[in-house]
């Protein structure tokens, strides 16, 4: 990445406004790609005027019970900053330390928009139980003074360039280079459609034979823009196999089949050939992933009516194409947040430092690597249950990639690290949960989710737990630590599952599991009983805390 001025301008050219300060822009721009707040979020927490108390944004974290105030400062000398404005920052920070300052600071802000951002987010509500932190973020580094000063305020972070070409991940894809194809189109009048001198659609009858050269079929790189990948033997994948191995149906082929799409941004044509490349396929990876599978049974009768979209594959007009194009029966929630960027960061993200370990699917279909599969769908519902603590929810998951989608992955905590914490904890609830005495519990699914929240309610009260829901990467990210944290939740779970089993009990034979674990007041309560229970047997010394088993490990 490159932070100098003018290129870092480049970063965020979708931001700058005249009315809207450079540092403003840079600000939003850093909380989409670090706090990995959605484009709406970013903008919503940042003072776009000058006159605002030297406050440029505020990001509440209700999750983590923090309030985070940010300075934005661009250099153009491109040189480092010192103590003093730190210094400065320091004070702008001062206005926040009780409810009383932050009242006399709306009182006296006027109508600077960090008046109107403080009254939003609640702030005066918040301000006396939530932690407080700045943040200055900057282009360039710190110098010794900086670093020096910042070593007395460690609420006080400092975000330069070293900071954040260190800790960014891309929310883009690696996208592969496919070798140009053409395809002989001798005989047929090809339909062309022009939307401007640079978006034209080509339509024609494409032979199937040279369909299957299309450079990344086998590893699906073809359709890394398309919202599934290929689906394996699903009924529709049958019927086209089946009417494939037909020779009686080749010709017919184009008459009920929909044909495909493919996007590229460079087309030829002649009255013989139509010549492509930087091409993908956004609509048709089942069809063509079937006639690669059976390519033995494929004749020169056998064609696909193929559109040919020239445009730039990384536009927003391609993403609107493949949107539009997949938005049919069989296309869920979840195949289209696929190309998000929340999850396209955080596979990114798996790859960087959990290659081989764990991998992150963010759309069906795709191709297999090595590593422990978890998807985007069960990392949903591990964050519903852990971070939003809403466990009796976890049987909705349509809500996961609809309109929790931005609540559960849009924040700056959901990590690969964070879904790899879950992950062990589901592992590790999956091996212990063969102790609940309720066989219909045991074998509920929405129990495991149960279990997270519990553990989550148990760790929020723990000095060290509290470390590890908001820093976990200092327990999972490497294997040793990874061991270790599970091990210690071994031991937390067989504590708890004690008192879970006591209190079904209690509850007699007609226990509603079902009805039970839905019920938002009952799962509250139980929560309360068994967190309570557990600190007394942690105070009475009969049981190890998470913290002690830690330590002692």
């Amino acid at each position: 990445m490159d932070f100098r001025y003018p290129n870092i301008r480049a970063l965020f050219t979708e931001h700058l406004d005249p009315n809207r300060s450079e540092s403003a822009s840079f600000l939003i721009w850093y909380l989409e790609n670090y706090y990995r707040l959605d484009s709406i979020e970013a903008v919503d927490s940042v003072c776009d005027q000058s006159g605002d108390k030297g406050i440029d944004g505020i990001f509440v974290n209700d999750h983590t019970q923090t309030i985070v105030l940010f300075q934005s400062k661009i250099s153009q000398k491109n040189t480092t900053v010192g103590d003093v404005i730190l210094k400065e920052f320091a004070g702008s920070m001062n206005q926040f330390r009780n409810t009383d300052s932050v009242r006399k600071l709306i009182a006296s802000a006027g109508t600077a928009q960090v008046a109107a951002l403080i009254n939003r987010l609640g702030i005066v509500d918040k301000i006396d139980e939530y932690e407080l932190r700045g943040e200055f973020l900057s282009n360039i580094n710190l110098d010794a003074n900086g670093a020096a000063y910042l070593e007395q305020v460690p609420e006080m972070s400092f975000i330069g360039r070293n900071v954040l070409n260190a800790t960014y991940i891309s929310d883009e894809r690696d996208v592969p280079i496919h070798t140009p194809i053409s395809f002989d189109i001798s005989g047929f009048k090809i339909t062309e459609y022009s939307v401007d001198a640079n978006t034209k659609t080509y339509i024609a009858p494409v032979r199937a034979r040279e369909l299957i050269k299309l450079d990344g079929i086998s590893n699906q790189e073809l359709f890394i823009h398309n919202v599934r990948g290929s689906l394996g033997k699903t009924n529709v994948n049958k019927a086209i196999a089946k009417s494939i191995r037909d020779p009686k149906c080749h010709k017919l082929f184009p008459l009920f089949h929909n044909g495909i799409t493919i996007i590229s941004g460079k087309i030829n044509v002649t009255k013989a050939k139509l010549r492509i490349s930087d091409y993908f396929v956004v609509n048709g990876c089942q069809s063509l992933t079937s006639l690669f599978n059976n390519q033995k049974g494929v004749s020169d009768d056998l064609y696909v009516l193929a559109k040919f979209i020239k445009v730039e594959p990384n536009s927003s007009l391609a993403k609107q194409i493949t949107e539009f194009s997949n938005n049919q029966n069989g296309v869920k929630p979840r195949d289209f947040m696929a190309n998000s960027s929340p999850q396209i960061r955080l596979q990114n993200e798996f790859e960087k430092f959990y290659s081989g370990i764990y991998r992150y699917e963010i759309k069906r279909g795709e191709a297999p690597k090595d590593g422990e599969l978890i998807s985007n769908e069960d990392a949903g519902l591990y964050l519903m249950a852990f971070d939003l603590m809403e466990p009796w929810a976890t049987h909705r998951k349509y809500q996961i990639f609809d309109d929790k989608h931005s609540e559960l992955f849009g924040r700056p905590e959901v990590t690969a690290d964070r879904i790899v914490l879950c992950q062990v904890l589901r592992e590790e609830i999956d091996n212990v949960s063969r102790d609940i005495t309720n066989s219909l519990l045991r074998k509920y699914v929405l129990t495991r989710y149960l279990l997270m929240y519990l553990i989550r309610e148990i760790l929020e009260k723990d000095t060290l737990g509290k470390r590890a829901i908001r820093n976990a990467k200092d327990f999972v990210r490497t294997e040793g630590k990874r061991n270790k944290f599970r091990k210690c939740i071994q031991t937390l779970l067989k504590d708890v599952m004690i008192d879970l089993n006591s209190e079904v009990e209690d509850a007699g034979d007609d226990f509603d599991y079902r009805g039970k674990l839905r019920d938002e007041d009952w799962v509250f309560h139980l929560g309360k009983t068994i967190v309570t229970g557990y600190q007394k047997q942690v105070s009475r010394k009969r049981i190890t805390s998470f913290s002690q088993d830690w330590e002692a490990r």
